[in-house]
């Protein structure tokens, strides 16, 4: 059973930069498409990047585009979201899910299984 954990959420001011870790302790990421995904305080969730299984493919929503990287290291089994010039309505809790064995981008939510339980980022002056 796939375990995924986020880390590197924090508090940073607009115009920051944080850089998000999906990591799979035990398991071969690496047979998994990841995407990230976020839920601001009073909205639904939102996937925002994702990556395929290779890496060779991403896809950004656009409001991220140009300030969010993702990127993976298969060797390493993480994944990790870049987060560049960073805004108050980018606040919220970051969540990866993962979606077995696809290498192409898959952008619904309900077809990823296992999600991380997400960590917290606040941009706020």
């Amino acid at each position: 059973q796939l375990h995924l954990v986020e880390s590197g959420g924090g508090l940073v001011q607009p115009g920051g930069s944080l850089r998000l870790s999906c990591a799979a302790p035990g398991s071969v990421l690496s047979d998994y498409a990841i995407g990230w995904f976020r839920q601001a305080p009073g909205k639904e969730r939102e996937g925002i990047a994702f990556i395929t299984r290779s890496g060779r493919t991403t896809d950004y929503e656009d409001s991220v585009k140009g300030r969010f990287t993702i990127s993976r290291d298969n060797a390493k089994n993480v994944v990790w979201l870049q987060m560049n010039s960073l805004k108050p309505e980018d606040t919220g809790v970051y969540y990866c899910a993962a979606r077995y064995w696809d290498d192409y981008i898959i952008r619904s939510a309900d077809l990823y299984d296992p999600w991380g339980h997400g960590t917290q980022v606040t941009v706020s002056s």
